[in-house]
């Protein structure tokens, strides 16, 4: 008779499940296995994810560039719906995307994957999620961990993080050093949301009483659907637009809003004035201002607004710059210009 079985302790009366997790690495791999890359040394289920770096011989001085973050409380949407394939998308994106912005490539990712329960098929979307969003990226999932912390979490209750190393050439590295007077602002178009100040989305709902199955007639979909919209991956266009025409910057645009996060690539004897006349924003944030009273310097605070990216490039580049995105499936368009400053951006005018 075993400890467990006279009423003692184990690790699995305590609320972890050893095989559960066995069960969801078997369930993962396939997924995980879409994202590798040559550079890839061995597989899933080691210690540690290897990567062959010997390539990076043949640049000049090459930078490697890191970045970690997670995706929130957008996941307590995922958790109040019961849908678990798009979130790992989102995580990728706010990982990759501030990878980019200094004109780095990203090479490889891990996760860490944190349940009240593990349930080998959830974990398993979550992951799958992680996977779609790397293949997107052009990265390889390498390595992660699935933690099970009953009574800290709730048995339907998840986290999720991610960390992502990339490489740029130090000649091509992008950021202030390059901006100048004379420059255009362009504006990549969001998804929605993406994963940003979903604590006043969630406030907001609960205040309202709206219903996270029900369509508004501002949207073509139901809310939670709309709110689940996984956050756009610009990896890969923002590398093809840098190989293809003088980018000097890029500004991931997240919490803090378009104003706050461009001026983090400004230089201080330039500003950036962005014309809110230039673009929409979408209809889910007039929603959610409405519903919520949230007033409109709020909203560009807390929110993109329409613009998950932005590119600063040469005024000359600024026509390609758009044709190479547009055929990218990006829509893009001009936001505003660089002129002589303090390092400020500022919003002028008003949407259409």
């Amino acid at each position: 008779m075993t400890g467990a079985e006279r009423g003692g302790s184990s690790y699995a009366s305590s609320g972890v499940d050893i095989a559960a997790g066995e069960r969801a690495v078997d369930l993962m791999r396939a997924a995980v296995e879409r994202t590798a890359r040559p550079e890839v040394v061995g597989g899933i289920g080691g210690f540690a994810g290897l990567f062959d770096v010997s390539r990076l011989a043949g640049m000049r001085r090459p930078l490697l560039a890191t970045s970690t973050d997670g995706v929130g409380t957008k996941v307590v949407i995922a958790q109040r719906l019961g849908r678990y394939d798009t979130i790992g998308i989102d995580l990728v994106g706010m990982v990759v995307d501030d990878l980019v912005v200094c004109g780095a490539e990203p090479l490889f990712m891990t996760d860490y994957v944190v349940c009240g329960t593990v349930v080998p098929e959830r974990v398993a979307q979550i992951v799958g999620g992680i996977a779609e969003g790397c293949v997107r990226a052009g990265c390889a999932l390498i390595g992660g961990e699935t933690a099970e912390h009953p009574g800290h979490f709730g048995p339907d209750e998840f986290d999720l993080a991610g960390a992502a190393t990339g490489v740029v050439d130090a000649d091509r590295l992008l950021g202030p050093e390059r901006v100048r007077t004379g420059d255009v602002v362009l504006g990549l178009a969001s998804s929605g949301l993406h994963s940003n100040g979903f604590s006043l989305v969630r406030q907001v709902i609960e205040r309202a009483g709206l219903d996270l199955h029900d369509q508004p007639a501002e949207l073509d979909q139901p809310l939670g659907a709309e709110l689940l919209t996984p956050t756009r991956i610009y990896a890969a266009d923002c590398l093809a637009l840098a190989d293809a025409v003088e980018v000097h910057a890029f500004a991931h645009i997240t919490g803090g809003g378009l104003a706050a996060n461009l001026a983090r690539v400004l230089p201080a004897d330039v500003d950036a004035v962005l014309d809110r006349g230039t673009w929409t924003p979408p209809p889910v944030f007039g929603l959610l201002a409405g519903h919520g009273r949230v007033d409109a310097a709020e909203l560009e605070r807390v929110f993109n607004q329409g613009v998950g990216m932005a590119a600063v490039v040469s005024a000359d580049a600024a026509d390609a710059a758009i044709a190479v995105l547009a055929g990218r499936g990006v829509a893009t368009w001009q936001l505003g210009t660089v002129i002589e400053g303090s390092g400020q951006a500022r919003l002028v005018g008003r949407h259409p």
